[in-house]
């Protein structure tokens, strides 16, 4: 997938385009739809498929003392885009001057004449344009009017819950991972570097990765099972997310114990997909009590992931 940042550097389509415009944060099942009705538009009309979405997301400039912490970060976004089979996304710089924008100046100088879009498809809930007056009625009248084709698509639910970046949030700061997998249709996931930390796993006999973060976590402390990808290779994984208070310590790590596996890891980038949260984080009577914590842990996430 070719990404580009920037309109003004975006090499212009004359056959056009179609274009699925959105923040997309998390690629959630929602909207995967859309990225797949564009596909499927784009194919049809033989024109490329392009993604439009913003960075920094724009709660973060609007409102950035209340802005939700993201599901995914950019990077992430854009690889789980592709995956989608989108041709090329846009990646537009989402400042207060563009947060000024009018809905329609938007939709004619942005999506028409910058992007050539033939075609446009967003969600049910998208809102676009000055004071975020601009929605799916008003994208049908503009497309009525200038001659493009607009496609809404309508709220999805996974077993009766909506699919949402909300409810996606929401799962996960309750440590409901299992509910959160499911709307996101994927494993919610943490990835980082692998960097030292005080070495207690391997005296334990349970030998852990420490794992640098690139973004927060979304979910509470405690102990997960997961699955943990290293070069390409998944493990079995449990990861213990919190402060070690056994030890005494206050700092928050993301510590990985591998199952099965041998070797070094430093300096490696690892991802963790997060199946189920086995417990919250606990302080223990001694040293003993943990390690057998930590062994019946190893057990359950086993069994789980079995």
């Amino acid at each position: 997938m070719r990404i580009v940042r920037g309109l003004e550097t975006f090499p212009r389509e004359t056959a056009g385009v179609v274009v699925a415009l959105g923040a997309f944060d998390g690629i959630h099942l929602g909207h995967r739809e859309i990225l797949g009705v564009t596909v499927e538009r784009a194919r049809a009309l033989r024109v490329p498929s392009l993604a439009c979405t913003f960075d920094p997301r724009p709660e973060e400039v609007l409102q950035p003392e209340r802005a939700p912490l993201p599901i995914t970060n950019l990077e992430e976004r854009l690889e789980l885009i592709a995956r989608a089979g989108i041709d090329t996304t846009v990646v537009l710089p989402f400042t207060r001057a563009l947060a000024e924008v009018e809905p329609e100046a938007f939709i004619e100088d942005v999506m028409l004449r910058g992007l050539g879009a033939r075609e446009i498809v967003v969600g049910f809930n998208h809102r676009f344009g000055r004071r975020a007056r601009g929605d799916a009625a008003m994208l049908e009248a503009l497309a009525e009017r200038l001659g493009f084709r607009a496609h809404v698509v309508p709220p999805l639910s996974v077993e009766g819950d909506p699919v949402s970046s909300t409810e996606i949030r929401l799962a996960l700061q309750r440590g409901d991972v299992e509910r959160a997998n499911r709307l996101l249709g994927r494993e919610y996931s943490l990835a980082g570097e692998v960097v030292r930390g005080a070495g207690r796993g391997r005296t334990l006999g349970f030998p852990t990765a420490n794992v640098r973060p690139e973004r927060s976590p979304l979910v509470p402390l405690g102990v997960y099972a997961c699955r943990a990808q290293v070069k390409g290779v998944v493990h079995k994984a449990v990861v213990n997310l919190g402060r070690q208070p056994t030890f005494g310590d206050n700092d928050v790590a993301i510590e990985a114990h591998l199952l099965d596996f041998q070797g070094e890891l430093y300096g490696n980038r690892v991802a963790l997909a997060l199946v189920r949260r086995l417990r919250a984080e606990m302080k223990f009577p001694s040293v003993d009590a943990l390690r057998k914590q930590i062994a019946a842990d190893v057990a359950e996430a086993r069994r789980l992931l079995d």
